[in-house]
């Protein structure tokens, strides 16, 4: 009965410890019991509960739970993980872009585009009209212009800066148009700066916003409001009187530079739809190398037997051949880089904004080249130029008025 006692006793002792009684074996009687193995290493640090939230691996920051939260609050006040303010991010933690310079100055960047233009075109009109006095042949010298235009082209190409862009069948008519335009006004105001003074040659050229806004409505079909028409008056009238006492005036160098406005002003307008898929460096490339191919005939027919037979001799005697080789490459790349920044001064302005900048680009190589050659005006061309300056003044504030009103009724 003791034993039986003690056996019932023993069974009670294992029911409460949750051991079976099947769990005393022959191992010295001592029960077996199984070891516990942790799932992961330990470690001395506070456990971390994984997050609930997947991490995301999105073009967007990366999320790590409730780290995103904190990460936030201290970034923003510049705290202690030492995230920099111009990457702190949105509640979505997405980082806002930095604006680039043209967003932030517009207007400086424009103007800073202008006064590159200017100190190019100062530079070739100086420069081109001193090959001229020693070697006037205004047709092969502007096909030299685009020649040099075009290898400097091709080597910015070759250096990827910028990158060549591939050019169809379709966008190649797009572009015959202006480049036939600029072929006949380039060589058209070489031939007017080989005949008269530069000065004058500009002068009749500031008649270009006339062509320009008379092309804009009869051709385009834009309205031109009448007091921007008459503000373009006294530009007429003051080119008039100045070249009526023109010292150097000839008709050669008239004619052709009225040739050139208007091929000018077409160019402008075909340029401007032919910019709308491709950049300016580009389109001013393949406009030179089109327009050199079209001034390859008359360079060759016209000024060809003369430069066979005497021109280039002459010009060697005069100045040496190193010399006349240094200013046709300098004068033509002064002329490429001159386009090439009137291009990507029109990218930013319309055209007829863009022929008052020419305009005025022009006053100051007036001023410029008579001091530069002492070129003796009388007292009315003196006068006829300052009323076309001032005519071009009216007009730019009335076009500056427009624009500002056009902007204000949009905005409201």
């Amino acid at each position: 009965m003791a034993l039986m006692a003690a056996s019932a006793s023993c069974s009670r002792l294992l029911s409460s410890l949750h051991l079976p009684p099947r769990g005393i074996s022959g191992n010295n009687g001592l029960p077996r019991i199984r070891p516990v193995v942790s799932q992961r290493p330990f470690s001395p640090l506070p456990e971390i509960r994984a997050s609930p939230d997947p991490i995301d691996f999105s073009g967007r920051c990366l999320r790590f739970g409730g780290w995103n939260e904190m990460l936030r609050r201290r970034g923003s006040k510049g705290g202690e993980l030492g995230v920099p303010a111009a990457a702190a991010a949105d509640a979505d933690g997405v980082v806002e872009p930095a604006k680039s310079l043209s967003e932030r100055f517009p207007a400086l960047v424009t103007g800073s585009f202008f006064m590159t233009w200017y100190f190019s075109n100062i530079i070739f009109n100086i420069l081109n009209k001193k090959v001229y006095n020693y070697f006037p042949y205004p047709r092969f010298v502007a096909f030299i212009h685009l020649l040099v235009g075009v290898i400097y082209c091709l080597v910015c190409w070759s250096l990827g800066l910028p990158k060549r862009a591939p050019i169809d069948k379709e966008f190649l008519l797009l572009l015959t148009p202006v480049a036939f335009c600029h072929a006949l006004g380039h060589v058209m105001s070489n031939v007017s700066f080989a005949s008269v003074a530069v000065s004058f040659t500009h002068t009749i050229k500031a008649l270009e916003p006339f062509f320009n806004a008379a092309a804009s409505q009869f051709v385009l079909g834009h309205q031109i409001p009448f007091p921007l028409w008459l503000s373009l008056a006294p530009v007429v009238f003051g080119v008039s009187m100045a070249s009526l006492t023109e010292l150097s005036f000839n008709w050669t160098g008239f004619i052709s530079a009225m040739v050139a406005n208007f091929a000018f002003t077409y160019r402008s307008l075909y340029l401007k739809k032919a910019m709308t898929g491709m950049d300016s460096a580009n389109v001013c490339a393949y406009t030179a190398m089109i327009a050199l191919v079209l001034c390859f005939p008359p360079a060759l027919l016209i000024d060809g037997p003369q430069l066979m037979q005497h021109g280039f001799r002459d010009a060697i005697a005069k100045v040496g051949l190193a010399k006349l080789v240094s200013d046709l490459f300098w004068v033509g790349l002064f002329f490429h880089l001159d386009n090439q920044l009137a291009v990507s001064t029109l990218e930013r302005v319309s055209p007829l904004t863009h022929a008052v900048g020419s305009v005025l680009k022009r006053v100051v190589v007036i001023v410029l080249s008579t001091i530069v050659f002492g070129n003796k005006i009388t007292t009315q061309t003196a006068i006829g130029t300052a009323i076309a300056i001032t005519g071009v003044a009216i007009y730019s504030l009335i076009r500056a008025n427009m624009a500002e009103e056009n902007q204000n009724a949009a905005a409201n």
